[in-house]
């Protein structure tokens, strides 16, 4: 058989900030366009009118690189500094669609932005949570995690596994244990949707490929996601595995550790 080797590189932020820049700088344009093509015209209505009309358009752009520059300073310094979740939802909901569009227009792969976006979340998600309960943190995992063969499946109870070693499954057992939080393998979006309105954590840790992290982060504001990617060394959805490590560091700076 021949593997495809999808192991994917450290998602950098550097490619969404920079998009984001480009982004605003488009904003901006539009924003003086939007007030000096109909000008003329407006000095007929009321001569100050071009006048309260670029005073306000100025305080849009001026809040277009506000915006840009305390996102980019949110996530160099991982620090909650002013409207963290807001900037989340412009990001998310705003931001995210107008990069895409960019992205296509210069020729960007949708995954790279996609990683970057994540790893852009991420930072935004750690900067402003604090030491969450165990019980409030929720795991959630693709079913393609665990080995495609494997006649003990731990969808719905990731504890039925025998712990062979085969697979990330036993390693994320581990982690289970030892941070004592709640892990789910779900088969598709609609479950995993299903265990989020059952568990009501505060804070979710998901496993998935780009396209349904993006998803996922989008369809779960205001409950803030981190965002792991795994790799696909058999393509796509067959066999997949995760740095177990990358998700025991992320927990470690999350989970409120107790005696």
């Amino acid at each position: 058989m021949t593997q495809n080797n999808d192991v994917q590189e450290p998602p950098r932020k550097r490619l969404f900030i920079s998009l984001m820049g480009l982004t605003c700088l488009i904003l901006v344009a539009l924003i003086f366009l939007a007030w000096w093509v109909p000008n003329r015209g407006l000095a007929n209505i009321h001569p100050d009118l071009p006048n309260i009309i670029g005073i306000a358009m100025a305080v849009l752009s001026g809040l277009a690189i506000l915006g840009t520059g305390l996102l980019v300073l949110t996530t160099a310094l991982n620090r909650d500094i002013f409207f963290t979740r807001f900037m989340r939802l412009i990001v998310i909901k705003f931001l995210l669609p107008m990069i895409e569009m960019v992205g296509r227009v210069l020729g960007i792969n949708k995954d790279s932005i996609r990683q970057s976006f994540i790893a852009m979340n991420n930072s935004l998600v750690l900067s402003q949570c604090q030491s969450i309960n165990p019980e409030r943190v929720l795991v959630l995992l693709p079913h393609c995690i665990q080995l495609f063969d494997c006649e003990i499946k731990v969808t719905g109870d990731i504890h039925k596994c025998i712990q062979c070693g085969r697979c990330d499954i036993k390693g994320l057992v581990d982690i289970g244990r030892k941070y004592r939080i709640d892990i789910s393998v779900a088969t598709g979006g609609t479950l995993a949707r299903k265990v989020i309105v059952e568990k009501r954590p505060k804070l979710v840790l998901a496993v998935a490929c780009e396209r349904d992290l993006t998803s996922g982060i989008k369809d779960c504001y205001p409950l803030p996601v981190i965002g792991i990617l795994n790799d696909r060394p058999f393509g796509p959805c067959f066999n997949t595995t995760v740095d177990v490590a990358k998700i025991d560091e992320a927990l470690g700076r999350i989970v409120l550790q107790t005696p």
